[in-house]
């Protein structure tokens, strides 16, 4: 059972929601504006909050900014919108999944499930001591930096901060380097083989990670027809 922060200022919407999470078993509380949004969330007992994009008094975009400031819970944003604008502006601000309107609200109780299970298993962990931390695993390629046990990623000595999924899908390629990665193998070992959204999300993701790399995004190729590589000969 989880619970689920609904925000959306359509009633109708919210409503709709909610029936099919308390058919699921999960419990769930209403706001109807970002501002809303970011008071119930400083609670900080959710376990994944559902935002409308398009909201009064603040827009779901803002109030995804201001909640990421204090949380890391995961996020699904609501769009009546399909542009990947809004898509990759979403996944900078990192959200966890982007649903457009109209949607089915079984698929969306599957998303949900999805993100919570990669969720609870990317923080099930207990850390390591002193003792038994692992040494870190570093790949260097010319002025490329990635220290893939810290999660720390620098182009000529300057940090590159990422979203969490891109440092997924980078590091993912990076231990694959110079192997030919189907769009299916991408999106099953980074977002699971329970993702329930669409391949363009993976097509997203690739544009922001070559954007945070700079000059060294012409590492990562497209495969037409089969999916991308990091080539360390480029």
């Amino acid at each position: 059972m989880y619970k689920i922060l609904v925000v959306d200022d359509e009633e109708r919407i919210r409503r709709m929601i909610c029936k099919y999470a308390a058919f699921e078993g999960h419990k769930t509380e209403e706001a109807a504006d970002g501002i809303g949004a970011i008071e119930m969330a400083r609670r900080g007992d959710f376990d994944i909050l559902i935002i409308d994009i398009m909201m009064p008094e603040l827009d779901g975009f803002s109030a995804c900014r201001e909640i990421r400031k204090f949380s890391d819970t995961p996020i699904i944003m609501l769009s009546a919108r399909g542009e990947e604008y809004d898509k990759i502006n979403g996944f900078e601000l990192g959200i966890d999944d982007y649903v457009i309107k109209p949607f089915s609200p079984k698929e969306l109780m599957l998303r949900i499930d999805a993100i919570m299970k990669r969720y609870r298993r990317g923080t099930g962990a207990q850390a390591p001591t002193a003792d038994d931390a692992p040494k870190h695993e570093i790949f260097e390629l010319g002025g490329l930096r990635a220290d893939l046990t810290a999660r720390i990623v620098y182009c000529d000595g300057e940090r590159v901060d990422m979203s969490p999924k891109e440092y997924e899908l980078f590091f993912y390629m990076l231990k694959n380097r110079n192997i030919a990665l189907s769009r299916e193998k991408l999106i099953s070992e980074v977002w699971g083989y329970d993702f329930y959204g669409d391949d363009r999300t993976l097509d997203t993701h690739i544009k922001l990670l070559r954007r945070s790399l700079g000059q060294y995004a012409s590492h990562i190729v497209t495969l037409r027809g089969v999916g991308y590589r990091f080539d360390t000969e480029k």
